[in-house]
């Protein structure tokens, strides 16, 4: 048995937060090749949630493959070490089955076919019943044994005969009196143990025998085999004695007819150990059968190897707040965070290496981080992080937006052969066509939940070129609102309606105490039933900083 670490074991993921714009998305992808360039390590991009239409027209641009989704990093199956314990075919003997378990230490060995799918189980228990029970001499035929069972249980050479044919009928027996009695108990299709005696193998084959089986290794004449030959008996010659060859025989039964066939107990690669530990605790099986991908055997599993599980590696990028991370966050080991936002609540078991800069974007950073490694930006990767600085920063409309960003951003376009101010139109364009998207699908676009003490609110933003668009926009939103409100658990949640062009936004509220807060933290009158906030474009600038102070203030 070889325990093997799965290739889960050298995977670092580089993930963005749980709703992706452009630059999670973008910085996920430039941030992972960087990596891999600078120390030749796996490095992967992820994403954790849908991408939005502007990202995948930028990911189209420039030709790179969306990253793989990742929902959830706990522990899984694939993170332990499993048993790579070789599955066998149902058809070997109950000694040779023995002699596996034997000589790995194994307590479980699992059955498959031709295909490695898994056919049953077979336990040392299982085993040891077997050789206790007490069975009857039709017990070989009724497991339908090959003959080469017998053959390799008995040491033996087969001397006529096809070792390959199954035995279907007939009874064992040993032939231990003179031919006289033989003939009373001998019937056609048996299986008869016997010694050298000439006369005994003569009636033996005589009186129709299947298989007769020559024990001390006693030579068998060349007419007792023509013979045999003639009256398709055949014939066995085996080392052992008479009484090991009989106690021997029933250990030549195939696997197959003591294996535990139904309603097995199997997990999947990609099953969190969370959901499996219920389920191994309930069960008294020792081991479990790990199936791949293709729902093909792939390996074995006890429940202390549970203990060793290793915890998925993450890099984390454009955000560090538990509340916009994905699933299991608190399970995973946290190596890096890269990041321009606030620092949130996140804690890390040891240090981390964090890079948190107050800029319009996380691919800024890491075009930095390009440069100060030395290492050469394509032009696909430049067009990315270019793309993440431009709709970051409403191509520098953004109060976030600094003259690094800025600078950045144009060098990128000169690698990438855009013109920032053209494309920048064709890529908001492709984001803000959300004529034929759903309220969940727009919502989802770019939403963020917060923390203040005891209060936690949502914020959704939307951008679009013209406002006819927001006003279809804000339509489908509204009724969607309360529905979303009561899946986050939220206590106020809001939506900006943002257009780039005008460089203003107008934010939709529900909740209790949600019109007041927003009223109290942009200063406006009391009876205003329309939120409308000129030069407003930034949630992480402008709107959550206000709202935090207008909530720790009441």
């Amino acid at each position: 048995i070889k325990l093997m670490p799965l290739s889960s074991e050298k995977v670092v993921n580089v993930i963005g937060h749980i709703n992706p714009d452009t630059d999670s998305i973008c910085s996920a992808i430039a941030y992972a090749r960087l990596k891999r360039e600078v120390t030749g390590e796996n490095y992967v991009a992820k994403r954790a949630g849908q991408i939005n239409a502007e990202t995948r027209f930028v990911l189209k641009k420039f030709g790179v493959l969306p990253p793989d989704y990742m929902n959830d990093v706990r522990p899984q199956v694939i993170d332990i070490d499993v048993g790579r314990v070789k599955g066998v075919g149902e058809d070997i003997s109950l000694k040779k089955a023995w002699e596996l378990m034997r000589e790995d230490a194994l307590q479980t060995l699992p059955i498959v076919d031709e295909s490695q799918y898994l056919k049953g189980l077979i336990t040392i228990e299982d085993i040891a019943k077997s050789y206790m029970d007490v069975y009857d001499s039709r017990i070989i035929a009724n497991a339908q044994t090959p003959f080469r069972n017998i053959v390799e249980t008995l040491g033996g050479e087969m001397i006529s005969g096809d070792s390959d044919e199954m035995i279907k009928t007939g009874k064992c027996l040993i032939a231990a009196a003179n031919p006289d009695l033989m003939e009373s108990y001998i019937e056609k299709g048996d299986i008869v143990i016997l010694g050298n005696r000439y006369e005994s193998q003569l009636c033996a084959i005589e009186m129709g025998a299947k298989c007769i089986i020559v024990c001390d290794g006693a030579p068998v004449s060349f007419t007792i085999t023509k013979l045999a030959q003639d009256k398709g008996c055949f014939i066995i010659k085996t080392p052992y004695d008479t009484f090991t060859a009989s106690r021997l025989i029933n250990q030549s039964i195939p696997i197959r007819f003591f294996m535990k066939s139904e309603n097995l107990i199997t997990f999947g690669l990609g099953e969190f150990l969370d959901d499996i530990r219920d389920v191994m605790a309930k069960k008294r099986y020792r081991d479990f059968p790990i199936l791949d991908w293709n729902g093909k055997y792939f390996g074995m599993i006890s429940r202390r190897r549970l203990l060793g599980a290793r915890k998925k590696k993450l890099i984390l990028v454009d955000h560090n707040e538990p509340s916009q991370a994905v699933d299991g966050i608190e399970d995973a080991e946290l190596l890096e965070i890269i990041d321009h936002h606030r620092i949130g609540s996140i804690e890390t078991m040891s240090p981390v290496f964090f890079r948190n800069q107050p800029l319009g974007c996380t691919a800024t950073i890491i075009y930095q981080m390009y440069k100060e490694n030395n290492i050469n930006v394509t032009p696909d990767i430049a067009g990315l992080l270019c793309s993440a600085i431009l709709s970051d920063t409403l191509v520098y409309r953004s109060p976030t937006c600094t003259e690094t960003d800025r600078l950045a951003a144009e060098e990128l376009a000169g690698i990438a052969g855009i013109k920032t101010h053209e494309y920048a139109m064709e890529m908001f364009a492709a984001g803000s066509d959300l004529s034929s998207k759903s309220p969940e699908e727009i919502f989802y676009q770019d939403f963020k939940k917060f923390v203040v003490g005891e209060q936690t609110f949502g914020v959704g933003q939307i951008t679009a070129m013209t406002s006819k668009e927001l006003e279809a926009i804000k339509e489908k939103l509204t009724p969607y609102m309360q529905k979303a409100m009561a899946d986050h658990e939220v206590s106020m949640l809001f939506f900006m309606l943002t257009d780039i062009l005008q460089a203003s936004t107008e934010l939709l509220y529900y909740g209790s105490g949600a019109k007041e807060l927003a009223l109290e933290a942009f200063h406006l009158p009391k009876d205003a039933d329309t939120i409308i906030l000129k030069n407003t474009v930034s949630r992480k600038k402008q709107i959550i900083p206000a709202m935090m102070m207008a909530l720790q203030e009441e």
